[in-house]
């Protein structure tokens, strides 16, 4: 449309119409932008607002992580889980896949994390909220942890940080609930969010793609059975190990992973 316009006769002592149109559109189209971007925003803030207003959650979830071989193969790996969140200082999740199963447990003072799966487990004193869990978990042991950032306190902040672009898409279904759907950009990663639309803005759908590997792989969480204002038991947050269960070191827990061991590179991070 702008080659068709930018043909028409110049008016003498007068701008040509073309050229005005177009300036129009650009501006019209850069407007239009900013506003998607307001409103992915807005709508992450409305979902990090109620879900950090929840002083309990329990939900289940089910994860694929891809990697990409040498021979630019994608593989995906499938895992589901559970979790149980009460807020400030108390978090159960599990996480079960072909490879491993996998329970961390929070207490507000200790945090263990339990491979079922070679009846091995590991304790470190972590005194703190959730949110400084998660932090230390990183920073000390390089767990990615990827999901979390949907549910700490501070999620918002969390999620922007290094975000260079947001757009809001338009709608979309996951697990029968109409959602709205966001895309955002860091330098090195691209994420989508599905929001439920409503009273109840809770995230059902998190894609995360990464940009500086061969083959951009994908981690996906989709999460199910959201739960808020449970009850949880006395000892929900009581970690009891098997009789024979051995104890480690926590860098020296090994065989926990979402992918066997041995597998190439190129997951995301």
């Amino acid at each position: 449309m702008a080659a068709i316009l930018l043909k028409w006769p110049r008016v003498s002592g007068a701008p040509r119409c073309g050229v005005i149109v177009t300036a129009l559109a650009v501006t019209f189209l850069t407007a239009a932008t900013s506003a998607k971007a307001q409103d992915a925003r807005a709508i992450l803030k409305a979902m990090a607002n109620y879900v950090g207003s929840q002083k309990t959650i329990s939900l289940s979830f089910d994860s694929s992580i891809e990697v990409v071989t040498p021979e630019i193969e994608k593989i995906q790996f499938a895992s589901s889980g559970e979790l149980l969140l009460s807020r400030p200082d108390k978090l159960r999740a599990t996480r079960t896949g072909g490879y491993a199963d996998v329970e961390l447990v929070f207490d507000g003072k200790t945090a263990t994390l339990y491979g079922r799966n070679i009846n091995a487990y590991a304790q470190e004193d972590a005194p703190g909220s959730i949110d400084q869990l998660v932090d230390w978990l990183r920073s000390r042991f390089g767990a990615d942890m990827p999901g979390a950032d949907l549910l700490v306190a501070e999620s918002y902040d969390a999620l922007m940080a290094d975000v260079v672009d947001a757009k809001h898409i338009g709608r979309g279904v996951v697990d029968g609930a109409e959602c709205e759907h966001l895309a955002f950009r860091n330098l090195d990663t691209d994420w989508q969010l599905w929001v439920e639309v409503g009273q109840h803005p809770i995230p059902h759908k998190y894609v995360i793609t990464s940009k500086t590997v061969a083959g951009a792989p994908q981690y996906t969480l989709v999460i199910r059975n959201w739960k808020v204002d449970v009850q949880p038991r006395a000892d929900a947050f009581a970690f009891k190990p098997m009789n024979d269960a051995t104890k480690l070191e926590l860098a020296a827990l090994s065989d926990i992973d979402e992918v066997p061991p041995g597998t190439p590179a190129g997951r995301p991070k």
